[in-house]
């Protein structure tokens, strides 16, 4: 998929999140992320971020941090 189409995907399930507390909207979107996101576009945002994630939700920021986190 194109940068473009992640970064709306990922805004999309950050938006939703937007309305719960802090904590629980990152931790929702990490979830999501987990559970429905093939490893391949796992690995595509992760390395998106990385590379400074341009256009990301700062809630999908979080919420990569906070995968990275628990994965290791």
């Amino acid at each position: 998929m194109t940068s473009k189409q992640m970064i709306h995907m990922a805004n999309q399930i950050a938006q939703f999140f937007h309305a719960y507390p802090h904590d629980e909207a990152v931790a929702g979107v990490a979830d999501h992320l987990n559970k429905f996101w093939e490893r391949r576009m796992q690995a595509q945002i992760f390395g998106y971020a990385d590379s400074g994630g341009d256009g990301l939700d700062a809630l999908v920021l979080e919420a990569i941090a906070r995968m990275r986190r628990q994965a290791s």
